[in-house]
């Protein structure tokens, strides 16, 4: 009886069978297909862009649900509000027709505030995050590429403002911006306030991605492609976008996720303080501040902003974990 001889197979074969999804596909398709397979990551970019929803269709929201963020439904509608300014009904108020209850005192709608506050916070957090963000790759990308005297000043440049106290700065800085451009007899434009704030978190919010890209660009300067493209004559200008930044894409991708809701909650917490935003304007920050003043009477209302800014910072720390891990699973914990 003959015995048959065992297949054989080759290396390439063994190698195919391990890995036939990773064959042929590019970086991109590697790093998409890794997050598709983490669930945490699916499930909080699904949250995240339920927010991006809500803040870019907050006009239509409240259209459709048929409320004002302005409108002072406790003091136009009688019966919502008792002598002490508090919501009638109970859990602050809520009903059929108004779903979070309405603000005491003043009887805002809260939902309506909710909306138009995630609106606010995101879009002051957006901006400075990209403003940052650009700052921070020329300056970590001049800073390691350059060199020398250029390092140095940039390097110590980036160490005062990663040293200095940033909350204390702005509470300081926002009284003397009024001061200069607003007069004492009138009311400080909203605009300004927005401006002031996006310039002033991005002041400080730039550093530690100069930092990060600086240490990558040392790295990556003394490679060999970077020296193949000076030897064939490259300019500076095309060895930084055509060789350095492509491979920097993943640390900016990285940081700016993980920048973005840090500059929420910093945004809130200065609302909070009062140099944020004002009133009349919805923001997350100004309904934790009046929150505190009556959660003794009406716990409710606080509970609505502050599960809202929990779940999308939470969201969009497990997003930024999880685009992390996709583009570099040796990184994974």
């Amino acid at each position: 009886m003959t015995i048959p001889a065992p297949a054989t197979t080759t290396t390439g074969e063994v190698l195919a069978a391990k890995t036939p999804e990773t064959v042929g596909r590019s970086p991109g398709q590697l790093m998409w297909l890794r997050f598709r397979r983490d669930r945490t990551g699916i499930v909080s970019a699904v949250v995240v862009i339920f927010f991006f929803l809500v803040a870019l269709l907050a006009p239509v929201i409240a259209w459709l649900y048929g409320k004002d963020p302005y409108a002072l439904y406790g003091q136009d509608m009688p019966g919502l509000l008792n002598d002490y300014g508090y919501p009638v009904l109970p859990n602050g108020g809520i009903s059929s027709e108004f779903w979070f209850g309405i603000e005491p005192g003043l009887g805002r709608d809260v939902f309506t505030q909710l909306v138009y506050g995630i609106r606010t916070s995101l879009s002051i957090a957006v901006t400075a995050t990209i403003i940052a963000t650009a700052i921070g790759i020329v300056m970590g990308i001049v800073a390691g590429y350059a060199g020398g005297k250029t390092d140095y000043f940039i390097g110590r440049l980036i160490d005062i403002v990663l040293s200095f106290p940033s909350v204390l700065f702005i509470i300081a800085f926002m009284p003397v911006v009024e001061n200069l451009f607003v007069r004492p007899d009138e009311e400080t434009p909203i605009w300004l306030r927005a401006v002031t704030l996006v310039i002033a978190l991005t002041i400080f919010q730039w550093a530690g991605l100069a930092r990060l890209l600086r240490g990558q660009v040392l790295s990556l300067r003394e490679r060999e492609f970077v020296e193949a493209a000076k030897v064939t004559g490259a300019s500076p200008a095309r060895i930084v976008f055509k060789e350095l930044l492509p491979n920097l894409w993943t640390p900016i991708l990285i940081q700016s996720t993980l920048l973005l809701p840090a500059l929420v909650t910093a945004e809130a917490a200065l609302s909070f303080l009062g140099v944020g935003m004002i009133e009349p304007i919805p923001d997350w920050g100004r309904m934790f501040r009046r929150g505190t003043e009556i959660y003794q009477n009406d716990i409710t209302y606080l509970i609505f902003p502050g599960v809202a800014l929990l779940i999308f910072v939470i969201a969009f720390n497990l997003l930024g974990d999880s685009v992390r891990d996709a583009f570099d699973p040796k990184l994974k914990r």
